[in-house]
């Protein structure tokens, strides 16, 4: 079977899997603009060798300080490799959260109508409201794009694609499917194993998500069921949790890539962590600031969706990009 007959039949299984449509919205015709719509702040603090540059969000502590030494030594085979070490945070990915199906809010257009199918939700179900949106995950090397930092070798992508569009995945549209494929989901998507993310709670509020409790994202509910339904209190720390669960998807289907302590490779890890990555919301209004994965909305989320439409976000995802740099 060819690639684009795979495509067309797990789109049609993922249309009369999905939930129905209960939001209204329209896809934004405005093209992403990397200068203004990034809060470039967010790549602070960066370290060259010893020297430290920047004091990140709000004077945070700085969650990604695992950077490497002021010498650094890769082994590139029968000669080590000396350099010098550098951490910053990179703006890398893009994520989608979407009631619109198809919407990519990058390119300002929506590729196909659904006719009322995969679109998203929001209900309010035994005291809580439940979530659900389309996630879209975006390659986006602004660094590249910009022609910045060229001479750092660990910037790998220099261009913009397409990695995952959620529409396409049986197991995002239906929580029972995710389950078949995901088992491990029984073991963290229950109250017991949840107990444990009030300690990830507390250290996502000052900026330290706590990488053992994998399964937790702070106040953003949880990382299980690996689907796009969430249950929370906040329609945007709801998108956020959606934006942050879309991370761990992608290290799950083994696409995820994290950079390692002495900065001298990348590899893809099954299990992420947390304290590597941080959201800015770009859409459908713009923060200024970057959130750890999990710091509750109480921080942050006022006056960030607007009452008429608004139901497609857009995210930046700066990871930590460690690098030990020779010449």
């Amino acid at each position: 079977m060819s690639i684009r007959a795979i495509l067309l039949l797990l789109t049609l299984i993922g249309a009369y899997t999905a939930p129905q449509s209960a939001l209204a919205s329209k896809c934004p015709s405005g093209v992403l603009n990397p200068v203004t719509d990034v809060s470039w702040q967010c790549i602070f603090p960066i370290r060259i060798g010893g020297l430290s540059i920047g004091k990140g969000d709000s004077g945070m502590p700085d969650p990604g300080a695992d950077s490497p030494s002021v010498l650094c030594s890769c082994n590139s085979g029968a000669i080590n490799r000396y350099g010098i070490g550098i951490s910053m945070w990179e703006p890398a990915r893009l994520i989608d959260t979407v009631s619109d199906p198809y919407c990519m809010m990058p390119l300002g257009f929506k590729l196909m109508n659904t006719g009322g199918k995969l679109g998203g939700s929001h209900m309010q179900e035994d005291g809580q409201s439940k979530t659900f949106q389309q996630m879209h995950y975006y390659f986006f090397p602004a660094f590249s794009i910009l022609g910045l930092f060229y001479d750092i070798p660990c910037i790998a992508e220099r261009e913009f694609d397409v990695a995952m569009m959620t529409e396409l995945i049986p197991t995002w549209n239906n929580e029972i499917l995710s389950l078949m494929i995901h088992p491990e989901s029984l073991l963290f998507a229950n109250p017991v194993a949840q107990l444990a993310c009030a300690a990830d709670s507390s250290g996502a509020l000052v900026g330290r998500p706590v990488n053992s409790l994998f399964w937790c994202m702070g106040s953003w509910s949880g990382a299980y069921p690996l689907a796009g339904s969430i249950t929370g209190t906040d329609y945007v720390t709801a998108n956020a949790g959606i934006a942050a669960r879309g991370i761990y998807f992608m290290a799950r289907m083994g696409l995820l890539k994290e950079s390692s302590s002495d900065g001298c490779y990348t590899a893809p890890v099954p299990i992420w962590s947390k304290d590597k990555y941080k959201l800015q919301l770009m859409k459908p209004v713009r923060d200024d600031s970057c959130r750890p994965i999990g710091q509750t909305g109480l921080l942050w989320s006022h006056f960030k969706h607007p009452p008429a439409g608004g139901d497609n976000f857009s995210w930046m995802v700066f990871r930590r990009l460690n690098c030990c740099v020779s010449y």
